[in-house]
């Protein structure tokens, strides 16, 4: 098997090959830690704190009322919230009374919650107060059949709380006010009235799902993830396994990354529950709110993406603020610039590691070691009882080493599949082995490499073109702040390369000066014919460039030319 696995021997001593995940609920990790832990605070929320007594509380009385208004075991509760104490009492409780979480974008707009509520047949959600217009307006078209409002001043503290409303006013232009009454609820009134009893429950970690998580859809409409109880605490238990130096009960967790995301609801509030580490919630990204929050409170784990860290290193007072509390950050959801994880080391003195992972695998797959040997460039190794190989895309054999191939998964956080699509659950799960649509190759340690999604890929002349490496040495220039490249359509190589630029604040950069850099790094093929400089790029609620909107973009163009 070893000889299968080369990842095994680079292991540390401190991480095993295969763990033990039990037979629990994801909840019950709440419940525990509750009893060892019931004075430590659990969250930390713009001033706000709540110990793990009262968020366990909160969360059974919010799974006591669903029971009252009729939710069953295994229905759905769609949670469109940001990062907040909410959240994570919604999310928790839903789980508590039985149902399964659907986590709801809160940016998606009418169409968009409209087709995620049928999709899912979601009974009730709970949202904000300056969302409520937008569900309350496709309600009728749906399933749901109860609303649960909430506001951010709801958990904040005096006086802040009473002068929230004033400058959610002047931000939004509007003050929603929702009666508790009939089909609308008011969380507030739901954590005075309803009791903290524990629920009898009969839960199949191996079968039970516990979440819907729906896949970004820039093609397509989106699908919803099936994830069981087992598929949630598998993926958690690894990742508290790979971070074998962080403390139980010491450790602070920075949590940017939205919860609606399954990288953000896995590396920070599922972590840090069952690890009795409190988190400290911002419910956006704000550059200059992150580096204030991160002097202040000293989050000694930060889970993010590489825009967020570039935008803190683009800081123009990045230098005035201390930010060496923080030990270890796990990237993912999009490559690491291997510039971008030198110099945020080297601001912080703590440890940046690439990851892998997709929705369809709780999410992690692969990571680069926080602390012992890491390969730039990669995405790292296989997590425990994570298989992974690289399959020929003719043969569909197993590659050789270092041949480029579809990357394959196959291990205990995998989903039991798309709800309601087993077409499509047929086409991406293959003998138990997750097809990841992602190109990459495998070196002869273990290491492996992603070079691009295989939809992302171009062929301009008959060469294979990886944007990624592109993006590498363009992101090398010391006047660009981010960057993507695609292929676009073109009458002569089929496709041709174009990069979008967004340049440093305060610096101008010219098509001439990247076409002579790229020229010194890149075979002429892969340099880009194309330049468009932008004052920023489309990307995704955590963070992710959206390449594939920009591609859209150009054929709209082509079209109407």
């Amino acid at each position: 098997m070893e000889q299968r696995k080369p990842w095994l021997k680079q292991y540390p001593k401190e991480i095993p090959h295969s763990l033990d995940y039990g037979n629990k609920s994801l909840q019950s990790y709440l419940k525990d830690v509750t009893k060892e832990y019931p004075n430590k605070k659990a969250i930390h929320f713009l001033g706000k704190e709540l110990t793990y007594a009262e968020l366990y509380e909160s969360s059974l009385k919010f799974a006591n009322y669903l029971k009252k208004i009729g939710l069953e075991k295994g229905d759905r509760v769609a949670i469109m919230l940001p990062n907040c104490p909410q959240g994570v009492i919604a999310y928790y409780g839903t789980l508590f009374a039985g149902g399964v979480v659907v986590q709801t974008n809160p940016l998606y707009m009418e169409r968009e919650i409209e087709y995620q509520m049928n999709d899912s047949g979601s009974k009730i959600i709970i949202t904000l107060d300056i969302l409520y217009p937008r569900v309350s307006k496709v309600k009728a078209q749906t399933c749901l059949e109860h609303i649960i409002v909430t506001g951010i001043k709801d958990f904040l503290p005096f006086p802040k709380n009473m002068i929230y409303p004033f400058i959610q006013k002047k931000q939004y232009g509007i003050v929603v006010k929702v009666e508790h009454q009939g089909e609308n609820h008011l969380l507030t009134e739901i954590l005075k009235s309803s009791e903290a009893k524990e629920i009898e429950l009969d839960i199949n970690p191996e079968e039970d799902i516990a979440l819907l998580q729906y896949t970004g859809g820039t093609t397509g409409f989106p699908k919803g993830v099936m994830l069981t109880h087992r598929n949630l605490v598998a993926n958690t238990l690894m990742c508290t396994t790979w971070m074998y130096n962080c403390k139980r009960g010491e450790e602070s967790v920075l949590g940017i990354l939205p919860f609606f995301h399954v990288y953000g609801m896995t590396t920070v509030m599922n972590l840090s529950i069952m690890q009795a580490y409190k988190m400290v919630l911002l419910p956006k990204f704000d550059a200059t709110d992150t580096l204030k929050t991160i002097q202040k409170f000293k989050p000694t784990l930060f889970p993010g993406a590489p825009t967020i860290y570039i935008a803190l290193l683009n800081h123009p007072d990045i230098k005035k603020y201390d930010l060496s509390s923080v030990q270890a950050c796990i990237s993912g959801s999009a490559p690491l610039p291997v510039e971008v994880q030198e110099q945020f080391e080297e601001v912080t003195g703590g440890k940046v590691v690439e990851g892998y992972g997709l929705s369809e695998a709780s999410p992690v797959t692969h990571s680069n070691f926080l602390w012992g040997k890491r390969v730039s460039g990669s995405i790292g190794l296989p997590w425990p009882d994570t298989d992974a190989k690289i399959i020929d895309m003719q043969t569909g054999e197993e590659a050789e080493v270092k041949q480029i191939g579809e990357v394959i998964i196959r291990g205990p956080q995998v989903m039991k599949g798309y709800w309601n699509r087993p077409e499509e659950t047929e086409a991406t799960l293959k003998d138990g082995w997750l097809l990841t649509g992602d190109l990459g190759y495998m070196d002869e340690d273990g290491y492996f490499y992603i070079v691009d999604r295989k939809k992302d890929m171009i062929i301009a002349g008959g060469y294979n073109i990886y944007p990624r490496e592109i993006e590498e040495v363009l992101y090398e220039h010391d006047k660009v702040q981010e960057v993507v490249v695609a292929g676009i359509p073109d009458p002569y190589r089929g496709e041709t390369v174009k990069a979008y630029v967004v340049a440093k604040e305060g610096k101008t950069i010219t098509e001439a000066e990247l076409d002579e850099y790229a020229r010194k790094h890149l075979a002429a093929y892969k340099v880009p014919r194309k330049y468009e400089f932008r004052k920023e790029l489309p990307k995704t609620a955590v963070g992710k460039i959206l390449r594939r909107a920009l591609v859209d973009e150009e054929k709209d163009k082509i079209k109407q030319a």
